[in-house]
């Protein structure tokens, strides 16, 4: 883990300030991992590791939430030698399967992620690959902000990175933290 933030901190990916979380939590903290994973030596290394907790479970694909887990996706594909496919955004708020992507009936899948803070994205990964017949055997982000407090996937998950980052509810922000004005640096 120590390794991994020192990444984060080495590319200037962990940020501090006020940020409003895609979850729609408030944030003093906030992963960038574009910024971790725009070296491809670091993405590599990075995603390798993830690559080998998930090495145990039996798959033929990795699929990921587009934008963010694109690359953590391919990498870890690469590193496991599987096929690499992703769900993007339907323009409604949604995910869904586009671009030719298809799913056999009993195809093992593994999740992968960038960061997880209350695992809406991999939620919804893994409900489109039930949905199209496939089965996911596992799912895992470089990044677990959530504080033990993900739902069940169904599945085993597994982090690089566990962290209890405080955040706040839009309506209950810390005087010191409102004084400090929001950005969204996430995907929209």
């Amino acid at each position: 883990m120590n390794e991994v933030l020192d990444l984060f901190r080495q590319t200037g990916a962990l940020l501090n300030g006020h940020f409003i979380l895609r979850s729609g939590l408030h944030s003093r903290e906030f992963f960038q991992c574009a910024l971790l994973l725009q070296d491809a030596t670091i993405a590599a290394q990075v995603c390798g590791m993830l690559a080998e907790q998930l090495s145990a479970y039996d798959a033929t694909t990795v699929v990921s939430p587009a934008v963010g887990g694109i690359i953590v996706g391919q990498e870890v594909a690469r590193h496991l030698g599987k096929k690499h496919i992703f769900v993007e955004k339907d323009g409604n708020g949604g995910l869904v399967l586009r671009r030719g992507f298809t799913i056999t009936p009993g195809e093992r899948f593994l999740v992968a992620e960038d960061v997880v803070t209350r695992g809406g994205r991999v939620q919804e990964t893994i409900q489109i690959i039930k949905d199209h017949g496939g089965v996911v055997v596992a799912a895992g982000s470089i990044v677990d902000r959530s504080g033990g407090n993900l739902p069940d996937f169904g599945c085993p998950f597994v982090s690089l990175v566990q962290m209890t980052p405080e955040t706040f509810e839009a309506d209950n922000i810390p005087a010191d933290l409102a004084g400090i004005p929001a950005i969204k640096p996430g995907s929209k």
